[in-house]
């Protein structure tokens, strides 16, 4: 019975601790006297633990705030460089690794091709062998590390860590989590990419003010991550935000995971490259086709470059892939009505010529004036999202998980 008790009120320290180190942050600066009135715990307790950080370096106390009446009180801020988070984002055609610190400001960038053809063994070496490199250049602040993130596309059990299926790599079931906490000797945390932008979107970018939003991130394929009550929701089977297999043509192009015309395939990076590469074999005009090579995709930079230029074939490529993003986004309104949506991901280079399109179908197709004005934002977080978003795994169980 002791041990029960005194396992329950380490629980709730830790708790606590969490919920202190988490108002710290979201505030930036505040004082003892404001923590203990926002969260509701006693000010003994909130001097006790906030001790316990200052004296871990987690917390330190920085000028003096406004005073309403008496002394000014000493603010209380985190310690950005006091702990330090490893971020993999692997991608179809590449990884990258980045160190966070407390704050998601990113350091000690890598970039490695994703290897093709592989097994699971391989892969999980590769990832296993990059980040041992990783860690070794690291220096002081490989001792200051907490854990490392990892997002990646395809289906994820963000239980187990187990990459459940990811197509476009050819594979299924690995365990991830498991093999590089037990080869690296830190806790790991492992996403889908999408849902890991959302999670970076609520964190840092422009989510922060939403209860409730969506948020798609567009690269070679299309994932999202859906955000209701502030928590990232994963569905029954971690498959809740698959909105690049909602099918919208029976008869479309073949998509990664074996069915025909799923919404990937009309609208990311590699379905305008082969959209465009049809049309050009089979003697559309076009600016493209004196550089064009039958036996190579067209560069996606190249497509849009020669669309800005005035390419008729280029622009309607993009055209296209702007109409669909605007069918299912206006499914994904119609069903989740959520008041933000977030586009995210590489694709978003091309936003002046993929926007146009998508609102006039939204407009068009939307059930009411309310559902055809959602609020649409582009990432504030560039490039950088997922990899934010694969750190902020590891930030969330120190700020929230009582970790």
């Amino acid at each position: 019975m002791l041990s029960q008790q005194t396992g329950s009120f380490r629980h709730m320290k830790s708790l606590n601790r969490s919920l202190i180190l988490n108002t710290i942050r979201r505030h930036q600066a505040i004082s003892r006297a404001e923590i203990a009135k926002e969260t509701n715990l006693t000010p003994p307790t909130v001097t006790n633990i906030v001790n316990e950080l200052i004296k871990e370096n987690m917390v330190f106390e920085s000028s003096a705030g406004e005073s309403k009446g008496g002394r000014k009180p000493i603010l209380l801020k985190i310690k950005s460089d006091s702990r330090f988070v490893i971020g993999v984002d692997i991608g179809v055609s590449k990884v990258r690794l980045v160190v966070s610190d407390l704050e998601a400001s990113l350091f000690e960038r890598s970039v490695l091709d994703t290897p093709a053809h592989l097994t699971r063994t391989s892969f999980l070496e590769f990832i296993t062998s990059a980040l041992q490199a990783f860690l070794e250049e690291l220096g002081s602040k490989k001792e200051k590390l907490i854990g490392i993130g990892v997002a990646m596309h395809g289906i994820v059990d963000h239980r187990t860590g187990v990459s459940i299926h990811a197509p476009t790599l050819g594979l299924m079931n690995v365990p991830v989590k498991e093999h590089l906490e037990q080869h690296l000797q830190l806790p790991v945390e492992v996403s889908n990419d999408a849902k890991a932008l959302a999670i970076a979107e609520k964190w840092f970018g422009a989510g922060k003010a939403f209860d409730n939003f969506l948020c798609l991130n567009i690269v070679e394929g299309i994932g999202s991550g859906l955000i209701i009550n502030n928590e990232l929701f994963h569905g029954h089977h971690s498959l809740a935000g698959e909105l690049g297999h909602m099918p919208v043509s029976q008869e479309g192009p073949l998509c990664s995971c074996g069915a025909e015309g799923c919404l990937q395939t009309f609208i990311s990076e590699n379905a305008i490259q082969r959209n465009m590469e049809e049309k050009l074999l089979a003697g559309e005009g076009s600016s493209l086709q004196a550089s064009f090579e039958k036996d190579q995709t067209p560069d996606m930079q190249l497509i849009y470059q020669h669309a800005a230029a005035g390419d008729e074939l280029s622009k309607r490529v993009f055209e296209e892939a702007g109409r669909y993003l605007g069918l299912g986004l206006t499914s994904a309104i119609h069903f989740m009505n959520p008041p933000l949506i977030i586009l995210g991901g590489s694709i978003l280079k091309y936003v002046d010529v993929l926007l146009p399109p998508m609102n006039k179908v939204l407009t068009g197709r939307a059930l009411t004036e309310a559902a055809a004005s959602t609020k649409i934002e582009i990432s504030e977080l560039g490039e950088d999202g997922t990899l934010k978003g694969a750190c902020t795994l590891i930030l969330a169980n120190l700020f929230q998980s009582g970790n």
